[in-house]
Order: structure tokens, then sequence, then C-alpha cells
């Protein structure tokens, strides 16, 4: 089976849904491709029960549709969830589920992206030739789980964040947590508040703010500079939180927009789990050396056994396994070379969505600037075909 087609959309989470938005609202004919049964199904199928976004509803809007006007300032996964519905019905998005792209390959002789898909629930191959090609398979398409002498023999539960909906189960037990991003810190509260003995490893400094300085801090950089919004930042969160390398978090060099706007890594938005280290109910602990049975072994020679381990160690992108003309655009660890917010143009109508590390505000910057270049591409192929 073979199809033409302007643009292939290879991913229908936020990004890949934005993307198609776009192109519906500039009239360019599109298809999107996605390889698991649902749109969004990091949010639907491998989100915690309490998850909210964790900025502003303002700053998380897809493009070309806002929230409902009676919709709570930090949205809820599913309310979020029926947000990703409606915007569906609305622009009228098809995907094509369960069907997974297989390889992607430029073809100099066509000039055109040559795609092989495999539909898992027809057993067939198809093949789309295409002009542009849209990489928005997310920086969440795998699990990362880090290499651990002795992980393999650990004899109970170990898990990745993608998997964690609830405390409830843990009540009573053990557990450490790897990871002190945003869902690190949640899970380890979660936890708590359900009755485990928690732990949680703290590997790197990190920035610890509430969601009220964070959403202010995004709206006076957008008049301010960044390094005065940040020093704003930092001067309130010390006196909101005080000085947690005290209690073993450690804060980086650099202010947290610069840092987020330099490596993508966010401040961690405070839910409760501060107050509960300081009272000891979640403890504080370091790298890991090894595993051996079911006790960690940390860096400082400190041991301790555990019944969970939950890894809230992020992502990875996958996009280098499908994409073979990718160079161009994208590094060995399938994120993009260049720096936001030059990164989402690549070579020969390559593009990417959403793999910037900005959120859904990245994402719908990165929708609009792909479908407006689209859209030049084709009227400049136009006006050469005319003249």
């Amino acid at each position: 089976m073979e199809e033409e087609i302007v643009v292939l959309i290879v991913g229908a989470g936020p990004a890949g849904l934005a993307m198609a938005a776009c192109l519906v609202q500039l009239s360019i004919p599109y298809v999107i491709v996605e390889r698991e049964e649902c749109s969004a199904s990091l949010w639907r199928n491998r989100a915690y029960d309490r998850l909210k976004l964790h900025l502003a509803k303002e700053f998380c809007e897809l493009p070309h549709m806002s929230y409902p006007a009676d919709a709570p300032t930090y949205i809820p996964k599913d309310k979020f969830v029926k947000y990703i519905d409606g915007y569906i019905e609305h622009f009228n998005i098809r995907p094509k589920y369960r069907t997974s792209i297989e390889s992607c390959k430029y073809d100099e002789g066509t000039k055109c992206w040559i795609s092989m898909a495999h539909n898992m629930d027809t057993s067939t191959t198809i093949k789309y030739t295409s002009s542009f090609l849209v990489v928005a398979s997310g920086e969440n398409s795998a699990e990362n789980i880090p290499l651990i002498s002795g992980l393999d023999g650990f004899p109970g539960e170990l898990i990745h964040s993608s998997k964690y909906k609830s405390g409830a189960a843990y009540s009573g037990k053990n557990v450490l947590v790897v990871g002190c991003g945003n869902s690190g810190m949640e899970i380890a509260y979660d936890l708590a508040c359900h009755g485990a003995n928690t732990s949680i490893v703290v590997r790197s400094p990190v920035h610890v703010m509430t969601k009220e300085l964070i959403r202010l801090g995004m709206t006076f950089v957008q008049y301010l500079p960044v390094n005065m919004v940040d020093i704003l930042l930092l001067t309130m969160s010390n006196f909101v939180f005080g000085d947690l390398s005290r209690h073993g978090i450690p804060k980086p060099k650099i202010g947290p927009l610069q840092l987020k706007s330099e490596t993508g890594r966010s401040a961690v938005i405070d839910v409760g789990t501060v107050r509960l280290i300081k009272e000891g109910m979640i403890k504080v602990l370091g790298s890991i050396s090894k595993v051996k049975g079911d006790i960690v072994e940390f860096e400082d020679r400190k041991e301790c056994s555990f019944d969970a381990i939950v890894f809230a160690t992020g992502y990875r992108s996958t996009a280098n396994i499908w994409l073979k003309n990718g160079e161009s655009m994208l590094n060995d660890d399938g994120l993009p070379k260049k720096k936001f917010p030059n990164h989402w143009k690549g070579a020969n109508g390559l593009y990417c969505a959403g793999l910037a590390k900005r959120g859904l505000a990245g994402i719908a910057m990165d929708a609009k600037n792909i479908a407006n270049d689209i859209v030049s591409t084709l009227e400049s192929i136009s006006r050469q075909t005319r003249y």
C-alpha cells in the first residue's frame, strides 16, 4: 500500500496534534500516525493519579484553542486529557493509531521523504511519500533507567515513574525514589502521604519554587531581563524555603529561568515535599553506588534496605532509531542539535516539534513556526512553477 502526501506527522501526542491543528488552519493536507492506540498516551496511560500541569494554564495552551473559561489555573491530568479530546474534535484530527514508523529516509531522486509504516492491527505495511516530515514523537518516547551495579538482583519491586499511579499500595513499605525532578519530588510526597517510609535520591543541584513564583517569573520575564527576574525568584524562594542545602538539596549556580533557557532543566515546583523533608518524613540520600540484594549502598557508604525503587529518571527520544537522515537536525540522543529557538528545522523539509524541553508553550511555538515555514516553501515552489 502506498500514499503520496504533503506532510507526514509522526506522533499524536500534544506536539503532533498541535502540528496538525496549525496545518488545518492553513489548509495544508497531512497524515498523522501514532504507534499507540490513543492520542497523548503519556497523559492517558503513563501519568500518576495526582498529576496536574505544573505551569499555569495560560502557559499550557495548544495553538488556536484556549481552555474553557471555568478551567482551574493548574489543570489536573483528567481535565487536560478532556482538553486534548476536545482539541482533536475541534480540528477534526484523525490520527492513524497503532501505526508504527519503521524507517524514514530522504530520497535525493524524488526530493521526498520515504517512510515505511507498519499497521499493527492489519499487519500491513504502508509506504508514505511526503514532501515534508515532522518528528513529533516526543522527548518522552522511552523510559530511561540508569545502569546501576547489582540492580538486576534487587528482589523487590522496580518501576519507572511512568508505571506509578498512587502510593496506596506502598503503605508501610520502604520505598526509594530515584530522581529529584518534578515527578520524583511529587511521587515522594504521594508515597509519604500514603504511609510509605520514603527516601529520595538527590544527585544534582535543583531549584525549588512554588507554582505561584514560577507563574510570576514567567510573566515578569516577558518585560524584564532574565537575570533580574532570577534574582527576584531566588530571593523569594529563599524567604519561603530557607537554605535547602542543609537538607541535602543544593542549588544550581545559575538562576532558574536562565537554567531552563540554557539546558531545558526545569525548577521543581513544590507540592509539599519540602515540608515533609524538613519534618523527617522523607529522607534525602545521595547518589547510588551499587545494589546488593535489597540493600542499596550510596556513595557516602550509607546502606539502606528497600522494598521498592521508583525511577523518576525521565525519558529519552527514540527518533534516531527510525529516522535515517536526521543528522541535519538531531544529535546522537535524538534531540535537536541547534539551540532554542532555532532548533525546529532541519534540511530537505525535515522538522521537529516538541523536542526542545520547553513544555506545552514550546510545542505551540514549534507547531506555528513549522506550519508557517511549510506554507512559505509551498508558495515558493508554486511561484517557481508558474515562471
